[in-house]
């Protein structure tokens, strides 16, 4: 998520500049950057200088001027004050023309009495609700067709291009309140290309021409209701008009000298004197309000801010504009909710419009939208529970504190594990569960089992790096996670845990705390922050102290439990099993807690039937590492396996189950597990791309992971390097670049596929020593990892080996080239099991999840004598309709680990990505 620190600030623009009355500079001056512009109020032309050199352009108070054929004859055609204002406007619009009248309204209005009768406008779905007020004027009385689409989406306006008759095409970006991002550029040229002679209009109110410059993407006209950033003290009522072509200025200078409502003087004064400020206004305006749009976010309402970095069209804002503005909304999900927080505010003033230095909160359908009709309203999405925030330039602390207590005093949020938590809406059970579907009929039960798997994961390069914006590289390992469910018919649901102190629980559903519980409805996603108030349900309700539980079970539990609990949906709960086996070392930095994430989100998405496999099974090919039967990567042409839409599904929810065991995960981990192969990473908030990119060509590579057995802390190790980096900032600032030079030469060696093998190999044994020894400089090492690192390198073995994960213990990767003899690897093994570690031998770049078709018969060992999990007197299938399946489930819990991998490929047809 972007923080205050990251939000844009105007580049240099190649706008007109101010030059000194003798210049005597040999070279022209540099343009100067919008915030100087602001503040430099220049003459328009030698017939303004002012005669005794005044530092403020003076008020002109006067209706009339005195003489014949002079440039000023009577203020409602020119004054010198206006012209003064016009001018500056123009100069930081990118303008060649600006008018000012009386309000953004009548800007509207001087703009549209350029139609006739029989034209057609085209207006977005989401307008200020005067905007929607005058169009429907228009068409209602002066003949003028007028078409409402969604602007979001570009093409939506081609079925309604009318040549000849599409006159206009309205646009406002953000749009007001939802803050919809519209494509202006886009749109501009789409209109040029269908219907040459129509123009487009852009309400620029939102973000000012300080952020935003819609001339320079290609719109014709562009307002402001100038009431709003550019005065910026809501103590004048203005609007401003700017435009390039000569035409259409010469057209509304008539209009607006012929209904005389150009600004007057006194007002033209106070709007010079307020666009001096705009930038440093509008700078500490936005970053509060990405303050504020972060923390309801986090809290778990539905927020409305281009900063987010899941707001909808966020790509395109960035592009067009130079920043996110003050303005943002939110929905409670409640209208009487939404009532009481906007009342209980204090520093926020119950007020309609924005821009002003003061804050200001609203409820746009009961204030500044209220005069579009309630129907319309809806069928345009607008919900009644919107609440609008337009931050002021107070101390963003205040305003947070405020704004808190608001949603504490309404009911909204509480105060629960040293952290505020949304309360979910009062709203009956029989009222939730109309709104859920609950009422509906409960999806059918199922009676198969699911076997799922998902691989670990090693760091290959950048790891803690990766924590400071350094690219990190990422690939899975065919030691994989492996989850099977089984159903139940006693209304109960268990899990067993079997490589974690052989951990078993079970519950009846019925207690479990619903009442705690809002669940995601189905086709929605999970809101960016855990619902902290379930998460303590469970901890306090259905499980037992954490210390009276074996280490590592809590959370584990907690993590299922919460995504069972939050999957549901339709009143459907069902009962069944969940056993679970892993190849990989638990808590080692092997990505163990992502492969289990992505397996129990994986299963629940089934048995809650949220996702559906294909209908025909997919395709396969021979397996070509133990353990990867039938692999399959999506990006195989012609190939069938899990639909991409399933994998992102799952991602999705493993990375909830990863927040709830880790607390702010970074996403790689699950990612790795779901999609498998190799990706590079970028964390967020360091000012470059962010993101996860997939590594093409990925050639599998074989490597030694060796468990030192040593516990490690994660936290603290990731401090340690913050803190280092505060006391050493030079130091670790070459550290980290130096990695980041490694991660890219790495990367680019991973997806070349003419590098030759032998040449890739010994050029990433060469990147492995060096990465670690950056590592080692960090302070994250660990005297087990240094002797695994000796053993390994030393003769015959002359191999490479680097920490990976935190460090601190945990786990060592060795390379191990293609021609290393297997006499040789079996006798480094031994060496390193003589010290006590754990070695695995392993290939990375191999699949992801995994699901075992359940479109062919499971095999099922023939002395597998698994017992019902139900008792005898619990209703189970009907035998005749509904035959019991045969079980692996005893076979599952009791194979050798050394032969699980080997064991679940023999199973049956697996289904990968």
């Amino acid at each position: 998520m972007a923080s205050p620190s990251s939000l844009k600030k105007a580049p240099v623009h190649d706008l007109p500049t101010p030059e000194p009355d003798s210049p005597s500079l040999t070279r022209p001056r540099q343009p100067y950057r919008f915030s100087t512009l602001c503040a430099t109020v220049d003459s328009p032309d030698g017939d303004h200088k002012d005669q005794h050199g005044s530092s403020s352009v003076p008020i002109y108070q006067s209706a009339t001027f005195k003489g014949v054929g002079n440039r000023y004859d009577y203020t409602r055609s020119g004054n010198p004050t206006r012209t003064h204002l016009e001018h500056h406007i123009a100069k930081i619009s990118s303008a060649a023309h600006a008018f000012a009248v009386s309000s953004g309204m009548a800007a509207l209005d001087v703009i549209t009495r350029i139609l006739k009768p029989g034209s057609e406008v085209i207006a977005g779905d989401d307008l200020y609700g005067g905007t929607n007020r005058l169009l429907t004027y228009l068409r209602k009385h002066m003949g003028v067709t007028v078409h409402h689409v969604d602007t979001t989406k570009a093409e939506s306006i081609i079925p309604y291009l009318n040549p000849g008759k599409t006159a206009m095409v309205l646009l406002e970006s953000p749009t007001n309140p939802l803050l919809k991002i519209v494509d202006i550029a886009g749109i501009s040229a789409l209109v040029k290309e269908k219907c040459e002679d129509a123009i487009v209009v852009v309400d620029n109110t939102m973000m000012s021409p300080y952020l935003q410059r819609p001339l320079e993407h290609g719109a014709d006209i562009v307002y402001d209701s100038a009431t709003k950033y550019l005065s910026g003290h809501h103590d004048l009522m203005a609007g401003v008009i700017t435009c390039n072509r000569d035409d259409l200025a010469k057209d509304m200078a008539f209009i607006i000298n012929s209904v005389g409502n150009a600004l007057s003087p006194f007002d033209s004064f106070l709007l010079l004197r307020g666009t001096k400020t705009l930038a440093i206004r509008m700078d500490r305006q936005q970053s509060t309000a990405m303050l504020v749009a972060q923390m309801l976010s986090k809290l778990g309402f539905v927020t409305h801010y281009p900063g987010l970095p899941n707001h909808p069209g966020k790509e395109i804002h960035d592009r067009i504009s130079d920043g996110y503005g003050a303005v943002l909304s939110f929905e409670t999900g409640d209208k009487d909710l939404s009532e009481r927080i906007v009342a209980a505010t204090r520093l926020w003033g119950i007020s309609v419009s924005f821009g002003c230095v003061n804050s200001l909160i609203s409820m746009p359908c009961v204030m500044s939208h209220a005069s579009i009709d309630p129907a319309v309203r809806a069928a345009r999405g607008l919900p009644e529970d919107l609440i609008r925030l337009c931050v002021g330039i107070e101390d963003p602390a205040d305003l947070l504190d405020d704004l808190r207590h608001a949603l504490i005093e309404a009911g909204a949020i509480t105060y629960a594990a040293n952290d505020y938590v949304r309360i979910p809406n009062p709203i009956s059970r029989a009222v939730e569960k109309l709104a859920l579907g609950e009422a509906r009929t409960a999806p059918p039960r199922e009676t198969r089992e699911w076997f799922v798997s998902a691989p670990g994961k090693v760091i290959l390069f950048g790891e803690h790096a990766v924590v400071h914006g350094v690219t990190a590289v990422a690939a899975s390992v065919d030691l994989r996670c492996y989850g099977l469910t089984s159903p139940r018919y006693d209304n109960k649901v268990s899990v067993h845990f079997v490589d974690i102190s052989d951990y078993r629980h079970e519950w009846d559903i019925d207690d479990l705390p619903w009442d705690a519980v809002v669940p995601i409805p189905k086709g929605e996603e999970h809101p960016e922050s855990l619902d902290l108030r379930v998460v303590e349900a469970i901890k306090s309700r259905a499980l037992p102290p954490e210390s009276q539980m074996p280490p590592k079970t809590h959370a584990a539990a907690v993590a299922f439990l919460y995504l069972y609990m939050m999957m549901t949906y339709s009143g459907h709960r069902p009962a069944f099993h969940f056993t679970c086996r892993s190849t990989l070392p638990i808590g080692a930095g092997l990505g163990s807690s992502a492969s289990f994430s992505v397996c129990i989100a994986t299963a629940l998405l089934i048995l809650h039937q949220r996702i559906e496999l294909p209908t025909v099974p997919a395709p396969t090919r021979p397996p070509t590492n133990p353990g990867d039967p039938g692999h399959v990567h999506l990006s195989h042409g012609g190939r069938r396996a899990i639909p991409p839409e399933i994998a992102e599904e799952a991602n999705r929810w493993a990375f909830v189950a990863e927040k709830v065991l880790h607390g702010n995960p970074s996403g790689v981990d699950n990612s790795v597990a779901v999609f498998g192969g190799a990706l590079a990473y970028v964390r967020p908030g360091f000012g470059k791309r962010s993101g996860m990119d997939q590594i093409h060509g990925f050639r599998s590579l074989r490597f030694l992971l060796v468990d030192s057995k040593v516990p490690r802390d994660t936290k603290a190790l990731v401090a340690g390097v913050g803190r280092k980096k505060i006391a050493e900032p030079v130091l670790v600032g070459q550290l980290l670049d130096a990695i980041q030079t490694i991660s890219n030469e790495a990367r680019r060696a991973l997806a070349d596929p003419e590098l030759p093998r032998e040449t890739l190999l010994s050029g990433l044994a060469a990147l492995i020593n060096e990465n670690h020894a950056h590592l080692v400089s960090l302070g994250v090492s660990h005297p087990a990892l240094e002797t695994i690192r000796s053993i390994t390198a030393a003769s015959p073995y002359r191999l490479s080996t680097k920490l990976t994960g935190a460090g601190g213990g945990g786990c060592a990767v060795t390379l191990i080239p293609d021609n290393f003899s297997d006499e040789n690897l079996q006798s480094l093994i031994s060496a390193l099991e003589a010290e006590g570690y754990r070695p695995y031998v392993t290939a990375v770049g191999g699949s992801g999840l995994g699901i075992l078709s359940p479109y062919d018969p499971i095999a099922v060992d023939q002395d597998d004598d698994t017992p019902p999990l139900s008792p005898p007197m619990t209703p189970q299938p009907n035998r005749e309709t509904e035959p019991l399946r045969p079980s692996i489930r005893r076979r599952f819990e009791t194979v050798d680990v050394s032969e699980l991998s080997k064991w679940a490929s023999d199973r049956g047809k697996w289904l990968y990505v």
